[in-house]
């Protein structure tokens, strides 16, 4: 069994234009008054760093490291949820995820998918001269608004869509092979890789590549009532990396899981801070510690309700009281008789 690390914190959602949110320093200074350890680092935000630079200059990722470093921190992983959503998107989205990429290719879904390509091959780089092993993505999506079969998918859709996926990320994935970084995708709604049998299609298309590996949230299962206990047993393994955070999902009369096109705080299924929603953290964290998760515990604060930095606040401690220190030892060894083969021979009768 394995003690997981943590309490980190995904800086996404913290970023800002005021200190001490508006740099890398300010804000690792501020998440380890909090108690966090460590920080995941939104690739996209140049305020944190310069991917490219990143994966080019082995002298800045090390500055990098050390302006983290300077804070009693540690960079848990690099992030291009927004990039990888960007190497399939269908032209359905073209405009709503255009805002993703920067001016000079939006407009252009070819030009607008080499830049995300590319970025994840900086991702990659980067992440090595890092000293990271892990990186977290989207898959972005080709087939998400066929979800609900009506109309009727015509036959062979998704076998296309599917093998068109893979043949954008295989070149993505060897890359991340070479230099030695597994690429967790983030199972989220809205990504073709949206639930266990999703991923299984996928990892079939790109031959069980190594490195097709997961970003575990329980959140987006609770919203999509999908055992999440569950897919731990099945998916262990694959499981590199782990956002911590919490969901409810409150169905009525009126509203299940699609939500009838309401906001975030009047939907039937909404993320919340850690410890107000309903997931069951204590089993997930025994369940890591059992399957030997050697990774981080990371804290995603998204709630409609609570204020960011309350949550923040609440969210160290809540991480390091689940965290389990995994015993050395059987709780039994006290009554054991030692190792004697002659005695276990004797007791099975095979003497």
């Amino acid at each position: 069994m394995t003690t997981i690390k943590g309490p980190g914190i995904f800086l996404a959602q913290f970023m800002g234009d005021t200190a001490p949110f508006n740099s890398l320093e300010s804000i690792c200074k501020w998440a380890a008054s909090l108690g966090f350890k460590g920080v995941q680092i939104p690739s996209w935000d140049s305020r944190c760093i310069d991917l490219q630079k990143a994966a080019e200059s082995k002298t800045y990722a090390d500055e990098i490291k050390g302006i983290v470093a300077a804070a009693g921190l540690e960079i848990t992983e690099l992030s291009t949820h927004l990039q990888g959503q960007l190497v399939a998107v269908n032209p359905a989205y073209d405009s709503l995820f255009d805002g993703f990429a920067p001016e000079n290719v939006r407009g252009n879904s070819k030009a607008r998918t080499e830049w995300a390509v590319q970025q994840l091959k900086y991702a990659a780089a980067a992440s090595e001269n890092l000293g990271l092993n892990a990186h977290a993505t989207f898959s972005g999506a080709l087939l998400w608004h066929t979800v609900y079969p009506w109309p009727q998918r015509p036959a062979g859709l998704v076998e296309t869509g599917f093998t068109e996926l893979a043949k954008r990320w295989k070149p993505i994935l060897d890359v991340f092979d070479h230099h030695g970084v597994d690429l967790c995708y983030e199972v989220h709604p809205g990504e073709d890789l949206h639930d266990g049998v999703s991923y299984e299609m996928f990892l079939e298309k790109v031959n069980n590549h190594k490195r097709a590996c997961l970003l575990y949230d329980p959140s987006h299962f609770v919203l999509q009532c999908l055992d999440y206990l569950s897919y731990i047993d099945h998916y262990h393994e694959r499981i590199k990396m782990f956002h911590v955070k919490d969901a409810e999902f409150n169905p009525s009369g009126k509203q299940g899981v699609y939500g009838g096109y309401q906001n975030w705080v009047d939907r039937a299924g909404r993320f919340r801070s850690l410890g107000d929603g309903q997931v069951n953290f204590g089993a997930i964290f025994s369940k890591l510690a059992a399957y030997n998760y050697s990774g981080w515990a990371v804290m995603e604060w998204e709630c409609a309700i609570k204020d960011a930095q309350v949550g923040a606040a609440e969210g160290a401690p809540f991480i390091q009281k689940n965290i389990i220190q995994v015993t050395e030892k059987a709780f039994d060894d006290f009554a054991g008789t030692g190792a004697n083969e002659k005695l276990n021979r004797a007791i099975l009768g095979i003497d």
